[in-house]
C-alpha cells in the first residue's frame, strides 16, 4: 500500500461527485427564510452556482421578500410563509432550501415535500429528535429527497481528508480532536435572537450551531457513526442565561471506522472504536481546527469549519508530510452544486434525513450527559 500522503494531493480540488449528465438544469430554487446567512451567504452562493439558480423568496414578512426580488435579477416572486405552504409560485421552483430558526424547519420541508419539491435544510435537521424524525417521515412519504446542509461534506480539502484515512495514511484511527468558537453577540449584535432562544435553536446554542460541525465531519471522515457521549457545559454571561452552552467540552466515541452511517447503531462493544475530544462556544474568539490522529500518522485541517479566506491541511506519516494552503472554494456554492446534481441526475444524496437523524440524536445526548454527568449511549 502506498502511504505517501504526497500522492494523495493532486487534483486537490476537485469535484469527484459531480456528475457528467447533470446538464438540464438550472435547478430552480425557493429560499425559504431570508436572515443574514440567506442574503449573505446562500443566494450569493448560488449566483456562482454551475447548477442552479434562485427564483423564489419565501419570509415571514411580505417586504422582505419583495425586496429579495427587486434585488436579485433571478428572483421572480417573494411570497410568505403562509403562501408558500399553500403552493403558491410552486411552478417558479423545482427544489426548496429550508434556512428557518431549527424548530421552524419542519413544517416548510413538510410543504415542500407536499408540494413535490427536493429539500435541502439547513443543519441541524430540527430542535429536537422527534421533529426530526417527523420530518424525515414526511420527505419518504412524499418520495422526495431531502438532503440536511453539511457544506463541509462537499469541502474538497475535507473530501481528501477522509481519503487519506480511508487509504491508511495516518494508520489506524485513535483519535479525533475539533473545536469551533465565535463571538455571537459580535456578530449578530442581539441578546434575543433565536440562536439563545431554546423555543427556536433546540436544547442550547454552543453544540447545537458550532459542536454538530465536528460531530459530523468526523463521522464522514472515519466513515462511523456515534455510539456514546459525555459532556460539560458552563454559561455565566447574561446574555446566555436561557442556555446552558455558553461553552461545552464533550467526547464522543465512534463505532470502528468504515462502520457506515450508523442509522441503526449498537453500541454494544468497543473494540476499534475511536475517542474524539470536541469543544464548541459562542463566546470565545473565532477558532476552528480538526484533526485525526492515527497509529501512523495524523491528518489536520487548519481553520477547518467557519469560512475562511485561506486554510491549510496537514498530512504527516513518519519522515513524510505535505501541507497545503489554499484559498478554498466557497463552502456553500459546492454544496448547492452537489444538491442540484443529485435532483438533475436523480442520484440520492449523500447527507440524506437518516444521516442528519443520527446527529440530531448525538446533540439530545451531549446536552442529556452535561445534565446528568453521566455517560450515555447511543
Amino acid at each position: 500500500m502506498n502511504t505517501d500522503p504526497r500522492d494523495f494531493l493532486d487534483g486537490f480540488d476537485r469535484r469527484d461527485w459531480q456528475s457528467a449528465e447533470a446538464d438540464d438544469g438550472p435547478v430552480r430554487l425557493a429560499m425559504v427564510g431570508i436572515g443574514w446567512w440567506t442574503r449573505d451567504q446562500a443566494i450569493p452562493a448560488v449566483e456562482d452556482s454551475e447548477l442552479c439558480a434562485t427564483t423564489v423568496a419565501v419570509s415571514s414578512s411580505r417586504e422582505k421578500a419583495e425586496a429579495v426580488v427587486a434585488d436579485v435579477e433571478t428572483v421572480t416572486h417573494g411570497v410568505t410563509y403562509d403562501e408558500f405552504e399553500a403552493g403558491e409560485a410552486s411552478d417558479a421552483y423545482d427544489a426548496v432550501y429550508v434556512c428557518t430558526p431549527n424548530a421552524l424547519h419542519l413544517p416548510y420541508v413538510r410543504a415542500a415535500a407536499e408540494h413535490g419539491k427536493d429539500v435541502l435544510c439547513e443543519k441541524p435537521m430540527e430542535a429536537s429528535v422527534e421533529r426530526a424524525e417527523s420530518m424525515v417521515e414526511a420527505a419518504d412519504d412524499a418520495g422526495v429527497r431531502l438532503m440536511v446542509g453539511y457544506r463541509m461534506q462537499t469541502e474538497p480539502a475535507v473530501r481528501r481528508a477522509r481519503e487519506l484515512v480511508r487509504a491508511g495514511v495516518v494508520g489506524e484511527p485513535a483519535h479525533v480532536t475539533g473545536h469551533m468558537s465565535q463571538r455571537l453577540l459580535e456578530m449578530i449584535p442581539d441578546p434575543d435572537q433565536w440562536r439563545l432562544d431554546p423555543d427556536l435553536a433546540g436544547p442550547g446554542t454552543s453544540v447545537t450551531d458550532l459542536g454538530v460541525y465536528p460531530i459530523n465531519t468526523a463521522r464522514f471522515v472515519l466513515d462511523a457513526a456515534p455510539v456514546a457521549v459525555s459532556a460539560t457545559m458552563h454559561a455565566a454571561a447574561e446574555a446566555f442565561d436561557r442556555v446552558p452552552d455558553e461553552r461545552a467540552s464533550f467526547a464522543v466515541e465512534y463505532e470502528r471506522p468504515g462502520g457506515g452511517d450508523g442509522a441503526n447503531t449498537d453500541a454494544s462493544g468497543d473494540d476499534g472504536r475511536v475517542l474524539a475530544s470536541f469543544a464548541a462556544s459562542q463566546n470565545a474568539t473565532r477558532s476552528s481546527r480538526f484533526s485525526v490522529i492515527g497509529t501512523e500518522g495524523r491528518v489536520t485541517l487548519e481553520p477547518a469549519f467557519a469560512m475562511e479566506p485561506r486554510r491549510t491541511l496537514t498530512v504527516a506519516r513518519g519522515d513524510a508530510s505535505a501541507e497545503v494552503a489554499f484559498a478554498p472554494r466557497n463552502q456553500m456554492t459546492e454544496e448547492f452544486d452537489y444538491f442540484a446534481d443529485r435532483v438533475l441526475t436523480g442520484r440520492p444524496v449523500g447527507p440524506d434525513g437518516a444521516h442528519g437523524l443520527v446527529d440530531v440524536r448525538a446533540i439530545a445526548a451531549v446536552y442529556e450527559a452535561a445534565a446528568t454527568g453521566e455517560r450515555v449511549t447511543l
